[in-house]
């Protein structure tokens, strides 16, 4: 059975990486979507990378970073300042780790180089100071969208992945374009549960992997739910979508977890 409620979490810090002993804090943010058109919310985010981020001891962008990213060969100048931003973050003593989401699992080995990031797998478990943490794009978790369930199956498909990737860059950019298209216009026919986290899948992914907190995004609705299963407290942590002025980033420090805009 599971008891659902708002509060905040506490839990033990992180311990400090070596070198980083000034860096208290790890962040989490997810669901940006950059792309070439949304020049405000690169800028937000880049001024985020140069600012808040770099005093934090890791960030963690759990999926969706970029709107749709096509290959890590895309040399668009918006992208190519978005690496430079990256690599400027790591290269300064911040650690960054990457979990594909649904519009940018293409990510590769190419773009972690450039940047020093870690590209993370979906679903990742970490601990923090012994409390073990599922992180989560959050689209695996909305299992009543059968529909997408089974494009998310087919294009994850190594082989098709490959193929995809041996097109043109301007055949893949329209491609993206296409799903784009489709993508909004199946959304108008589903119903806002369809599009969430289902209950059964939360709690198995919590079961499965022995979690006490799992953070996640996807689903655009920034919450926390306070969780009984079992006997045991659990927590359900929701990022938010960032927008064309604002940011949200979920903060890890000294034992508390809390909010922020950026």
């Amino acid at each position: 059975m599971i008891r659902t409620r708002r509060g905040d979490a506490a839990g033990p810090p992180p311990r400090h990486p070596a070198g980083a002993a000034d860096r208290g804090e790890t962040l989490f943010i997810s669901d940006l979507h950059l792309a070439s058109g949304r020049p405000e919310r690169i800028r937000l985010f880049l001024e985020f990378l140069d600012g808040r981020a770099r005093r934090a001891r890791h960030l963690y962008i759990l999926g969706d970073l970029f709107d749709a990213w096509i290959g890590d060969d895309d040399d668009s100048a918006p992208y190519q300042a978005i690496r430079a931003g990256l690599r400027g973050l790591t290269s300064a003593g911040t650690a960054c780790t990457l979990l594909p989401g649904n519009r940018d699992f293409l990510l590769g080995r190419a773009f972690c180089r450039d940047t020093g990031c870690t590209l993370g797998r979906d679903p990742t478990l970490t601990r923090f100071a012994g409390v073990p943490t599922l992180l989560m794009h959050g689209d695996l978790l909305c299992t009543a969208d059968l529909d997408y369930q089974r494009f998310r199956r087919r294009v994850r498909n190594p082989l098709v992945k490959r193929l995809f990737l041996w097109k043109s860059l301007a055949a893949r950019r329209a491609l993206a374009e296409g799903y784009r298209r489709q993508s909004g216009a199946a959304k108008t026919d589903k119903s806002e549960a369809i599009m969430d986290a289902d209950p059964g899948a939360v709690t198995d992914y919590l079961r499965r992997f022995g979690a006490a907190h799992l953070i996640h995004g996807h689903t655009h609705r920034p919450a926390d739910h306070d969780l009984v299963l079992g006997t045991r407290q659990v927590r359900r942590s929701v990022l938010a979508e960032w927008s064309t002025t604002h940011g949200e980033v979920l903060v890890h420090r000294e034992g508390t977890w809390h909010r922020e805009p950026v």
